[in-house]
């Protein structure tokens, strides 16, 4: 895959991330499909996008996803978000085993590790949950499962402290790999999709080897 280009949009301060859509809409922001589908689960897969940029301080991502079904009942963050609809962004600052992931569900309920690939990896301090903004337009209330067609859109704001192994202050001229999922283990119809491709035998996450190049303008 050629490498993702991350637009720097001019912003001083931290960014509320209800209004990051407009701001994405004005920048006029590309959107990229997650639509990997490897491991064929589900007989119908939601139409997943996304699309990022950074202020230099913060990186802006926004999910859109239609579906047929939600599953929201995680409410606290560091739970088990995989198992709802589930909007997902893993990164390596330096392109290796040591990477983040940010797990976000539908109600925006995070989960977010970080450290090398085969060992213990450590929890976010809790003070960097209160640090990472998110919105998502189905609100914040666990509601169960939710059965019907349905779109909804995700939001994170992202400082650079939250990527807290490494000391990044801006991330304006850097290369990194990352990639996008969306996955929910437990809703009606289990499905998990890649924005790059991952070739594995069955469903996996947490390979950075197959991780794509991202460049922060």
């Amino acid at each position: 895959m050629l490498p993702l280009e991350i637009v720097k949009i001019a912003l001083t301060g931290v960014v509320a991330a209800c209004d990051v859509p407009a701001i994405m809409d004005r920048a006029d922001i590309e959107w990229h499909k997650i639509e990997c589908d490897t491991w064929k689960c589900a007989e119908i897969n939601p139409a997943v996008t996304f699309r990022i940029a950074h202020t230099g301080s913060h990186i802006l991502l926004q999910f859109h996803v239609s579906d047929n079904n939600l599953r929201a009942e995680v409410a606290e963050d560091n739970g088990r978000v995989w198992e709802d609809s589930c909007c997902e962004f893993f990164v390596s600052p330096d392109c290796d085993d040591n990477y983040y992931n940010f797990e976000c569900n539908c109600i925006g309920t995070l989960l977010l590790h970080g450290g090398w690939k085969g060992t213990d990896r450590g929890n976010a301090p809790e003070e960097i949950y209160g640090t990472i903004g998110r919105w998502s337009s189905l609100g914040d209330e666990a509601f169960g499962y939710r059965m019907g067609p349905v779109e909804w859109d995700l939001v994170e704001v992202i400082p650079s402290t939250a990527l807290f192994n490494h000391e990044i202050k801006d991330f304006s001229g850097l290369k990194m790999k990352a990639n996008f999922y969306k996955c929910g283990d437990k809703t009606a119809t289990p499905h998990f999709l890649s924005w790059a491709p991952i070739d594995l035998p069955s469903p996996a996450f947490h390979c950075p080897e197959f991780f794509s190049e991202i460049v922060f303008e």
